[in-house]
């Protein structure tokens, strides 16, 4: 991309240019429609997201760490996205970051300023400390947001995955990471308000790369939760389904293998379908690296179990 073009996101389109004047079902029926174009361009880029998920994942199951920086929307979006890793799939804070420009205040405080600020990438960077083994995401609507292309630059030279996420080709973003992926968006119906459609892609995305990574990772048993942290009554009946599903147990029986195992979701499916008590289902999961899948068939070599797995074949 040309450095002087304005990017397409941050285009007018002269045929949008009285919106103000539609009436006010017209003006949802429009933006409605351009909100349905985002998940097919996102779809046109599946298989660039499929290449980070697998490099990112290879990397964190060798004790590395995936971080998103942004600014604005876009880091805010990266904050919202790792802040949602420990209660879903409970991972330590620290195994997914969010480094937004202007740190913390900036998720609830508009810092258009810190968003040029190189200096303040960098040093974010540098107290993460990264490694051979972490993945830093870049997120930028127009690919050359400063502190996302010095965030990446930082990265790189640390020696980390980097890759660049941006909503238009040919950005500088994706140009100076190692993998890319290129949502093009095209122009905001609301003309460069990228927290419409460039966050919407944003969104999407970021949903597909933790999502994925935590199942290649085992973080899920089939499409069910089994690592999320039950921290209120809502998680904790959540848990009490999860473990009803997977196990086909009844309530009294599901309770009593929460209980035995102090609330662990995982540790209390493995429990009951290994028919083994709490602490052995612990060593099973530690040997496995959390993997229930593989703790099961741990089990099963070393003991026949009761029965077949409920969610064979046909669930993961």
């Amino acid at each position: 991309m040309n450095p002087d073009a304005v990017p397409p996101t941050e285009t007018v389109r002269p045929d949008w240019a009285a919106i103000d004047r539609l009436p006010t079902a017209d003006l949802l029926r429009l933006m409605n429609a351009e909100d349905r174009t985002v998940p097919a361009t996102v779809a046109g880029q599946l298989a660039r997201i499929a290449a980070v998920v697998d490099a990112a994942a290879a990397r964190m199951a060798r004790g590395g760490r995936l971080v998103y920086a942004g600014a604005g929307t876009a880091g805010r979006l990266g904050v919202l996205d790792a802040a949602e890793c420990p209660p879903t799939f409970g991972t330590d804070p620290g195994l997914v970051v969010g480094l937004i420009a202007g740190g913390r205040s900036a998720v609830t405080e508009a810092a258009e300023g810190a968003e040029d600020r190189t200096d303040l990438a960098e040093a974010d960077v540098a107290a993460l400390a990264l490694t051979p083994d972490d993945t830093l995401v870049g997120v930028s609507a127009s690919g050359r947001t400063p502190y996302a292309l010095a965030a990446v630059g930082a990265a790189r030279a640390a020696g980390a995955l980097t890759v660049g996420l941006a909503c238009n080709r040919g950005s500088a973003l994706v140009a100076a990471a190692e993998l890319g992926i290129e949502v093009e968006v095209g122009p905001e119906v609301l003309a460069g308000s990228t927290r419409l459609k460039a966050g919407t892609a944003q969104k999407l995305v970021l949903n597909m790369l933790s999502t994925a990574v935590m199942i290649r990772l085992g973080r899920t048993y089939g499409n069910l939760m089994v690592d999320l942290r039950a921290t209120n009554v809502k998680l904790r009946e959540r848990a009490r389904r999860i473990v009803a599903e997977a196990t086909g147990a009844n309530a009294p029986t599901v309770d009593r293998a929460l209980t035995a195992t102090d609330g662990r979701t995982k540790d209390a499916v493995l429990l009951l379908l290994a028919d083994v008590d709490a602490p052995t289902a612990a060593l099973l999961l530690t040997a496995s690296a959390g993997r229930l899948r593989d703790a099961l068939e741990l089990a099963r070599r070393q003991a026949p179990l009761p029965g077949p797995d409920p969610l064979e074949p046909g669930r993961a």
